[in-house]
């Protein structure tokens, strides 16, 4: 292995050995190589179990990126797993939870998973702070095969801040609708370690959800923060695809664990392209993309 080779501080980060170090906890794992920098790692599982965790990745690190590394392996335990876990819920570089909340988690339901998640608290940069409860029980996955997306349902979405004036939940939320009108956006205020703003949305329809979100910065209006995310959104809704470009890699594993499924997504990412070629080295499966609008991705078991 040579772990993030093509990156400019290539080897493992923090926000990766949270991941390796929790997976650990959860099948009583032998490793070795798991410290900071380096580019190798061994992983000996044992038997996941069943239980209730508690992980504190520290400071504002994602706790969807940390959910993301176990969340595959979860529905092989024996019994129900709940996980509560102390971090960042939204956060750069990461989805925010609402996108999980809205759209992975979701779909992940359509392919017979039983998975559950409660924000409890959000967790902002750079104090984070935030609390997630992830309750998964056990059980395969069932193949998906997201041919079409049915009829459009409607949009909907939340616009949320903390530690900062309700005013600008508002504003996100009001440029939103300028792009995306009829969607119903929830607008939430909370207190917490760290001021933070964020909108995240969803078109729903009849048999899978897509969804986009932006973050907040300082320096940056409401408005445009609002707007980006309702473009975002506008665009993938009219490309066609089953999935968005971010959710695509992120159903790809699970996907790949139950074979013989499917998507279309109007741009390929080079997340997805590197998916597509990092998961046949762990699993049985290959995938054939027919190029198109949208292009369509076929995993299929070898």
């Amino acid at each position: 292995m040579n772990i993030r080779a093509g990156r400019p501080d290539p080897g493992l980060k923090p926000q990766h050995l949270a991941g390796v170090r929790l997976m650990q906890r959860l099948c009583s794992a032998e490793v070795s190589g798991d410290e900071a920098g380096s580019r190798e790692l061994a992983f000996r599982p044992g038997r996941m179990a069943g239980g209730s965790y508690e992980f504190d990745v520290g400071t504002a690190g994602s706790l969807t990126l940390l959910m993301q590394s176990v969340l595959p392996a979860l529905f092989f335990c024996d019994g129900e797993v709940q996980l509560d876990l102390t971090g960042g819920t939204d956060v750069r570089w990461s989805p925010p939870v609402d996108h999980y909340r809205l759209v992975l988690l979701p779909l992940l339901r359509r392919m017979g998973g039983s998975v559950d998640m409660e924000v409890m608290r959000r967790g902002f940069y750079p104090k984070g702070g935030g609390r997630v409860r992830l309750r998964v029980g056990g059980g395969r996955l069932s193949p998906l095969r997201l041919e079409e997306r049915g009829e459009l349902l409607g949009v909907v979405g939340v616009s949320c801040v903390q530690n900062l004036r309700a005013e600008v939940a508002e504003r996100m939320a009001a440029s939103a609708l300028t792009v995306l009108p009829g969607a119903r956006i929830e607008r939430e205020e909370g207190m917490g370690a760290s001021a933070g703003a964020g909108i995240t949305l969803a078109a729903e329809y009849e048999r899978t959800v897509l969804g986009w979100s932006a973050l907040g910065e300082r320096g940056i209006p409401a408005e445009k923060v609002g707007r980006e995310a309702a473009n975002c959104l506008r665009r993938a809704m009219d490309n066609g695809g089953t999935v968005d470009a971010r959710t695509a890699d992120q159903l790809l594993p699970f996907m790949a664990l139950a074979g013989d499924s499917c998507l279309k997504v109007g741009v390929i990412s080079g997340h997805l392209e590197s998916q597509m070629q990092l998961i046949p080295h762990f699993l049985p499966v290959r995938f054939e993309v027919r190029e198109g609008s949208p292009h369509r991705i076929e995993v299929i078991r070898t």
